[in-house]
């Protein structure tokens, strides 16, 4: 297994990708390092585990898109990167349990806040509900970003890989969507995605929530 770590990384180092070179990433993976995240206290389930309501925080690793596929862990159990010659940056995470809390089966299972903070400085944040069910798309919204991703579009794509035996999950998130940074009808960009992207009706600025 660790030499089938090693090989992988060596191929990912061997594709080029933007990001920390003047562009916007179309794409990037998420790695939750466990032992960063904290709950209150209460509320709790018997086992002490989150119930509804439970405020957290937890912290991980921002990989190139593609570093998680096929089940491939992003964080060793002693909570350092698995790939550190990968790592682009830090992801936060706060937020509250919803639906059944740890317990919820399908569905919604947090509310979250998420900052994409980049090894050069940029900074990416997103809002919305995060799903318990793994390979399912969710939209969030995208509420504040600074440097590359200052005009970024207003939407994000986040899809759950999957989660370690310890609950870390390990994301995938894609930009998308209409900007809602154009300036009138006739202002319509291309991100680098490739995804046309433009104004959104009845709305000429997009605020940080």
């Amino acid at each position: 297994m660790k030499r089938t770590n090693l090989l992988l990384a060596a191929a990912i180092a061997a594709i080029p990708f933007a990001g920390n070179a003047g562009e916007p990433l179309a794409a990037f993976d998420v790695a939750e390092d466990i032992s960063r995240f904290a709950f209150s206290a209460t509320p709790v389930f018997d086992d002490g585990m989150p119930a509804y309501g439970n405020a957290f925080i937890t912290q991980g690793y921002l990989y190139p898109a593609g570093t998680l596929d096929g089940g491939v862990e992003g964080t060793l159990p002693n909570g350092d990167p698995a790939f550190p010659d990968l790592v682009i940056g830090e992801w936060t995470c706060d937020g509250y349990f919803v639906g059944d809390g740890m317990r919820t089966q399908t569905g919604a299972i947090v509310m979250t806040r998420q900052v994409y903070r980049f090894n050069d400085g940029d900074v990416l944040i997103s809002h919305g509900a995060e799903l318990v069910d793994a390979g399912v798309t969710v939209t969030r919204a995208v509420t504040g970003g600074t440097g590359d991703y200052a005009d970024a579009p207003a939407e994000i794509d986040q899809v759950m890989l999957g989660m370690s035996d310890g609950y870390g999950v390990r994301l995938q998130i894609e930009l998308g969507g209409r900007s809602a940074y154009a300036d009138d009808e006739e202002n319509h960009t291309e991100w680098d995605s490739g995804v046309p992207v433009g104004p959104m009706p009845n709305s000429g600025s997009h605020e940080a929530g």
